[in-house]
């Protein structure tokens, strides 16, 4: 059985419960509704878009795309806590950290759609296009953040991975990187039990994904990865770090994946239904709705204007995107290079011919 927040000895950052309740100190931004109120409309968001983008992937209107389900929060502290002229290098399960960053949904649509115009950022135009092959977007990330120490500027850089990207050389490599050139770079490993078929449990014989950041004489933290709250706090720590010039830091959050990989998965074949609907009590979403609640800086009322509020902006950037004009199919020679070599301008050629013909 693979449930989220398995019994660790290692610390486990947690501010409110199941419930919405404080187990332990708050922060004193949380005396006041602003912040948190964000916070929970733009994980409602992300959760209502995932769910249209899955239907429009079942109807043949979209590609294969892998749903954030049960991980908003961490994906929209990362990107909300990150100044604008930060950086981040996603990967592909974060796309609610992309929204928060100013990623509109007309251009997550259009990149999990096939159109590689879904990555031209009209904001945040330095973060990175999201990495599909596992953990390489760490050693892009660790890059950036030399060149930001190598310039002495104080800004940081925010990287996530999953728990199966942590066996790969490329985290391992990234991480040494960081900690002898101390850079100013934070990377947060969703850690949602699952990395495609294979759980935490035999992907790793670390007692935990935060200790494997002694090896490379960085701080490790462990932090609720469904507890907006605890999210802020630590990824707030961890970027002033980065700012003052104290290196890197390695947060593991632990949430867990509530739906398949990836829509060409079938996660039924090597998890428990059962299993699922026990992790369902501990999702993010409703946590921080009971949080809000209890402070009565929120009700039902508020919830459902809300809801149809994205409903219809969603709808509306569907419409844009099923109707945005197709790409021409030497696009897929375009975006590969800066200067096209020599070697493919037959190829490009032949792709333009055949475009016109048909």
């Amino acid at each position: 059985m693979t449930l989220y927040a398995p019994p660790s000895k290692h610390q486990l950052v947690r501010m409110i419960d199941n419930d919405g309740m404080p187990i332990a100190d708050l922060p004193e931004s949380a005396t006041t509704p602003d912040k948190w109120l964000r916070y929970y409309k733009q994980m409602v968001l992300s959760r209502m878009l995932d769910q249209k983008i899955i239907a429009l992937q079942r109807t043949g209107q979209l590609g294969t795309y892998p749903s954030c389900l049960g991980q908003e929060a961490i994906g929209t502290v990362m990107g909300m806590s990150l100044k604008q002229e930060d950086v981040l290098v996603p990967y592909y399960r974060d796309q609610a950290a992309q929204l928060a960053r100013g990623v509109s949904i007309e251009e997550l649509l259009l990149y999990w759609g096939g159109d590689e115009r879904g990555c031209d950022f009209k904001q945040c135009r330095e973060d990175f296009p999201v990495a599909v092959p596992i953990a390489t977007q760490i050693t892009h990330a660790a890059g950036v953040a030399s060149a930001f120490k190598v310039r002495k500027q104080s800004k940081a850089v925010i990287t996530s991975c999953g728990d199966g990207a942590t066996s790969r050389g490329d985290f391992y490599e990234s991480l040494n990187l960081a900690g002898v050139w101390q850079l100013p770079l934070v990377i947060i490993v969703n850690n949602n039990q699952w990395a495609i078929s294979v759980p935490i449990e035999i992907q790793t014989a670390a007692e935990t994904i935060a200790h494997k950041a002694q090896a490379a004489g960085i701080e490790g933290i462990r932090v609720d990865g469904n507890d907006a709250l605890a999210l802020d706090t630590t990824i707030a720590s961890a970027l002033e770090k980065a700012y003052a010039g104290k290196g890197a830091t390695l947060i593991e959050a632990v949430s867990y994946r509530l739906t398949d990989h990836t829509t060409a998965d079938d996660a039924s074949r090597y998890r428990s239904h059962s299993d699922v609907k026990a992790n369902w009590q501990y999702e993010p979403i409703k946590r921080l709705r009971q949080f809000l609640l209890h402070q009565q800086w929120w009700n039902e009322t508020k919830e459902k204007a809300l809801v149809e509020q994205f409903k219809l902006e969603i709808d509306a950037a569907v419409e844009i995107y099923l109707n945005y004009p197709k790409q021409s199919p030497e696009a897929m020679i375009d975006y590969l290079y800066s200067e096209l070599p020599v070697e493919l301008y037959d190829q490009r050629n032949q792709l333009i011919q055949r475009g016109g013909a048909s």
